[in-house]
């Protein structure tokens, strides 16, 4: 067989069209001959683990004006980390699996039913979303229940502007978002990890916040499969797992939902889940975080910011105690 030297010294097979596991493949096989015996073994395996997965088709734009009154002017995280450095089950529970096993998600034909308590329920394709309102690029924190954080622009506008087309009626208190659970192409749905369908919710006063985005695209392009494709809530106030990928169904009901990680482990995972340092996870600490491609495992870790540094949704809070309602 031909082999071909790539740009950063790894031999691939000769085609083409090199495919994306290859690269992953040879990547991890790259650095992991690198990190044998080193000291540093571990950091450099993670390395390897994020490297690594690089689409071969040229991303779709998706283009949005910047809105300064909602965005962070924090240093934002390198798109290859934000796209090979991912929590989503579905595509297994790796941080590097979703990038190397979400190319068998469909993305297109799909549709979203809206339903529940609503005067004019709807469903809606991805184009039918894409033209509801002006897309917007949005620079948000995302910090994770784990620990690590990174700094995505996201495009997308705010989700109260498709709630106010469907009319809540005065029985809805929540919303509840549902994702794709297909096990033909979510190779991850055939553990028992989690309760599937992902379920995920909010509050109507926080699914109402200008700041809870639904987000077609990050870095202006449409989102990678691994990141949610083709349309994800991003709720940055909150961790991260709060913010459902993959969405085929919103519903407005009465009760609070039975969200996926609360009914997993209800003692760790609560239903609101804000960002509170003063609230630690029973493993460990919630008070400082590593930002992905920033700051590296042997520097000194930051701190992490009361509600992720988005001061403008504590009124939601006012009266409640946060640590009785993590």
């Amino acid at each position: 067989m031909l082999i071909k030297r790539s740009p950063n010294g790894l031999d691939l097979p000769f085609s083409s069209e090199i495919t994306p596991q290859e690269v992953y493949e040879s990547r991890r096989k790259f650095i992991k001959q690198m990190a044998a015996g080193a000291v540093a073994g571990s950091a450099l395996w993670e390395m390897a683990n994020r490297e690594a997965f690089a689409q071969t088709t040229a991303p779709q734009k998706l283009a949005g004006k910047l809105n300064p009154a909602y965005s962070a002017l924090d240093k934002q995280t390198p798109f290859k980390d934000a796209s090979t450095y991912n929590n989503y089950y579905e595509f297994g529970t790796d941080k590097s699996e979703p990038a190397v096993n979400a190319h068998t998600l469909r993305t297109r034909p799909w549709t979203v039913s809206i339903e529940g308590e609503i005067k004019k329920p709807m469903t809606l394709d991805i184009d039918g979303l894409l033209k509801l309102a002006p897309i917007e690029e949005r620079v948000y924190r995302l910090r994770c229940v784990e620990g690590w954080s990174m700094v995505i622009p996201w495009q997308g506008f705010s989700l109260s502007e498709l709630i106010k087309r469907v009319e809540p009626n005065g029985n809805a208190k929540f919303v509840e978002f549902t994702t794709l659970a297909d096990p033909k192409q979510m190779p991850g749905i055939r553990s028992p990890v989690l309760e599937w369908p992902y379920v995920e919710g909010l509050r109507m006063d926080e699914a109402m916040h200008p700041l809870t985005l639904l987000t077609m695209g990050m870095y202006g392009q449409v989102l990678p499969n691994q990141n949610g494709a083709p349309v994800r809530i991003v709720v940055p106030w909150k961790y991260g797992f709060k913010s459902a990928k993959s969405i085929v169904k919103i519903r407005f009901v009465k009760e609070m939902p039975r969200t996926a990680w609360n009914v997993s482990a209800p003692n760790e995972y609560g239903f609101y889940s804000n960002v509170n340092p003063d609230v630690d996870h029973p493993r460990w600490s919630q008070g400082s975080e590593r930002r992905i491609g920033e700051d590296g495992f042997f520097q000194k870790k930051r701190k992490t910011l009361m509600f992720n540094g988005y001061p403008q949704v504590a009124w939601m809070y006012t009266g409640m105690d946060l640590k009785k309602n993590f």
